[in-house]
């Protein structure tokens, strides 16, 4: 069975000696995360991971859920009691406000802790992740009365929350949603229609179901004007907020798929269930975006998280298993044969993973900080600048981070060779389960037409330009360092290609969209591969720094040390094809009629 250790020592590197999260002491809930509450928190969800969710992920996986002749649907066995372990320690509300519940602690926390829950049982760890993004969305647009509500029972875990948008005409096309709302005379609306692939649509982990659910309320302009979001519990609040009457929502079937079969992936049903609108009629899509936006860099966190479980047990996988000699001559010649990792094809897999692992993580956690700033912080210009930053890397994160995570997972399994085919090493499992990463919350290929097309040139480019002039202000810093010219010089190289692309894109897509659409997936690709790159050079010079304190760290520092350089000399150049494949244009993708496939 795999094994799973938290990364706690490399998160507390990146918050305390990359990103100095002391230096964000002034905003709200950041001076009460001190660095001994900080590793509090890591050891405890690090236990919880590894002890409690690990050794359920294959339970998960072998089990599924099941759905019953009433529409009940169980999960599989242990997942209950691990979830109100889950709530008893609080672990929804660590960044949750604490006037409903929540520790109101730093955002940047819970994605280090989702990370940990992720890697241990991605299934699993969907539950509270829906939960989280219900939780953003009624933040920013419920009323005051749904709030007081909803988010006391959200942030405890007495009631979870979903969000109900794909329907069996439509997905990334809402304009396409039928799904009704019709007003009734107290305020609410009865809500009929039909809804597909709901993640944790429904279960037996808490009392109650809060749904956001997109319908169309009756006369609405077609298209995506006419969407509005309400809340649809499973069952009806009484009067005191607890649980009263059945609403008419119901689980129709589970969907049989490929992987995450801990997670209740169902269809659901609305038979005039009761519904309320929460924020303006008609504006629910964008009020659904909050949650989407909170969603998709979870599922980048999912990318980055089952790379991760991959790598350990891949790493741990080549250091045991015997097969030929090394090329330069037997490394343990008192064995009959070394261990595969002596072998460079192996150790290129594992310095691959590990190299966009240590970076992505970086990512996550800077783009975290970035949105604990745009929601926290008094500066106007310090929220906006933060903002920019969050739009523009959140496809990016999503994109990029689940494409290559799924394919890391894939490298592990080649490590294992034939044992990664057999289902009791996990490998086969890891790589089912991130697969599906790439497709929810918007396909890799939309994320990549949002990065092109809407992220890019909003308000005027502000952010990407914003994006550009910090990493060259990195470069000319650090320019004459020549300690930091192996990182420094491949990011040079690696933005000037980006740049290349951007402008390429500007005198080359206006006239033919096609353009940028063939190009769109390798332009977030090669802009992945810089903003990892300048991750890096943030690592390297922090590793360097520490190295030199003289506090027995220079053995982990050195290997940040190589692993960056490997990342540049070995990663980083592919940055180059991607610009080939950019200036290509769309000539020979699009030139064959669509009868001749």
């Amino acid at each position: 069975m795999p094994s799973y250790k938290a990364p706690v020592d490399d998160v507390m590197f990146l918050l305390s000696d990359v990103f100095h999260i002391d230096r964000h002491n002034n905003l709200p809930g950041f001076a009460e995360a001190t660095p001994d509450l900080i590793e509090a928190v890591f050891g405890e969800a690090a236990k919880f991971a590894e002890q409690v969710l690990t050794p359920l992920n294959r339970v998960g996986d072998k089990e599924g859920c099941r759905r019953h002749d009433d529409g009940a649907v169980t999960t599989p066995t242990g997942f209950k009691d691990a979830y109100q372990k889950l709530t008893a320690g609080g672990w929804l509300g660590i960044a949750a406000p604490a006037e409903f519940g929540g520790q109101g602690l730093p955002m940047v926390l819970a994605q280090a802790v989702n990370e940990f829950l992720c890697s241990a049982n991605m299934a699993f760890a969907m539950y509270p992740g829906l939960t989280e993004g219900a939780i953003a969305a009624l933040q920013a647009h419920a009323s005051p009365e749904q709030k007081a509500l909803y988010l006391p029972k959200l942030i405890a875990g007495q009631w979870s929350g979903t969000m109900n948008l794909t329907e069996p005409q439509c997905g990334t096309d809402l304009g396409l949603v039928r799904t009704r709302a019709t007003p009734q005379p107290d305020g609410s609306y009865k809500i009929s229609g039909t809804k597909i692939f709901i993640s944790a649509g429904e279960h037996d982990l808490v009392e109650n179901i809060v749904h956001l659910v997109l319908a169309r309320i009756d006369g609405a302009p077609v298209g995506t004007r006419g969407i509005s979001l309400f809340i649809v519990p499973k069952f009806l609040p009484d009067a005191g907020g607890g649980i009263g009457a059945r609403n008419a929502v119901s689980c129709g079937s589970i969907e049989e798929k490929m992987g995450i079969h801990g997670n209740a992936t169902c269809v659901m049903n609305y038979d005039g269930a009761t519904g309320w609108l929460m924020g303006e009629a008609n504006r629910g899509l964008q009020a659904m975006f909050t949650m989407m936006n909170e969603a998709r860099l979870g599922v980048g966190v999912q990318g980055l998280a089952l790379s991760e479980v991959a790598y350990q047990n891949a790493a741990a996988y080549a250091k045991e298993r015997l097969a030929g000699r090394a090329l330069t001559g037997a490394k343990f010649p008192q064995q009959p044969a070394d261990p595969i990792i002596v072998h460079p094809d192996v150790r290129r897999m594992l310095m691959s993973m590990r190299a966009f692992n240590e970076a992505a993580r970086a990512l996550v956690l800077w783009v975290a900080l970035q949105s604990d700033v745009a929601h926290r912080s008094e500066d106007a210009k310090e929220r906006q600048a933060a903002e920019d930053r969050l739009g523009l890397m959140t496809p990016v994160i999503k994109g990029v981070l689940t494409d290559q995570g799924f394919a890391n997972t894939v490298s592990a399994q080649q490590i294992f060779g034939g044992h990664g085919y057999i289902a009791e090493h996990g490998m086969e499992q890891f790589v089912r389960d991130a697969r599906i990463a790439m497709l929810y919350e918007g396909a890799n290929g939309i994320q990549a037409l949002d990065l092109v097309g809407r992220k890019l040139p909003k308000d005027g480019g502000r952010a990407l330009q914003a994006f550009f002039a910090e990493v060259t202000a990195y470069i000319k810093q650090h320019g004459a360092d020549a300690g930091m010219a192996p990182f420094v010089t491949p990011l040079n190289q690696g933005l000037g290609e980006l740049q290349q692309a951007t402008m390429w894109f500007l005198q080359n897509a206006l006239g033919n969209p096609d353009n940028a659409g063939a190009g769109a997936t390798d332009y977030m690709h090669l802009f992945g591969l810089v903003v990892l790159g300048y991750m890096w050079c943030l690592i390297a010079e922090a590793a360097k720094t520490k190295a030199s304190g003289g506090d027995g760290a220079a053995g982990r520092m050195a290997e940040r040390l190589t692993t960056a350089r490997f990342f540049m000399e070995r990663m980083l150049p592919a940055a180059a094809t991607h610009l080939a494949r950019i200036k290509a244009g769309a000539a020979s993708t699009m030139e064959l009629p669509a009868e001749a496939f």
